[in-house]
């Protein structure tokens, strides 16, 4: 029984755990978006964004804990400049799972892991909703309506003269 165990073991020892994380979550910063396996998707989850947290806070202090989880010194570098600039106003969830399917080898779910910030798709649809959310609003087309009919005699001169040249 696994009461009480909270650890995702992925089938594998704490140092072979540690080094797959340690390599996924490298892979997540640099390439913004990987396909793995869903176990191993949520897994990366629970590990990367803590370390995501802590590269908000452009200390050494900070960089040095970061780098003791992920031993690459570029992926530090990434995610204290480029990674770190765009998520700073979000207060967490920074990484999104989409579901892919079985894959065609072993047939094992398949997930894709990615940082949320950095996908333009799903960034631009929601502006795009929004925008539409308030063009749409019940009041807002009356009152153009409205507007749009009463025209002052002063403006119906000027679209008049404008028809005759």
């Amino acid at each position: 029984m696994r009461h009480g165990d909270k650890v995702k073991n992925l089938g594998r020892k704490k140092a072979h755990r540690d080094a797959l994380l340690s390599n996924l979550a490298c892979q997540l910063i640099q390439h913004k978006s990987i396909v793995t396996t869903t176990a191993k998707a949520k897994a990366l989850r629970v590990y990367v964004e803590p370390l995501i947290t802590k590269g908000k806070e452009n200390t050494t202090h900070q960089r040095r804990v970061v780098f003791s989880y992920l031993q690459d010194k570029e992926a530090v570098k990434e995610l204290f400049g480029s990674v770190a600039e765009k998520i700073a106003g979000r207060p967490g969830g920074y990484t999104r799972i989409i579901k892919l399917g079985a894959r065609v080898g072993d047939n094992a779910e398949t997930a894709m892991i990615e940082l949320v910030d950095f996908n333009e798709i799903y960034g631009k649809g929601k502006g795009e909703a929004k925008t539409a959310a308030k063009k749409t609003r019940r009041a807002g087309s009356t009152k153009k309506k409205a507007d749009t009919t009463t025209a002052t005699p002063d403006e119906a001169t000027a679209k008049e003269g404008k028809a005759a040249e």
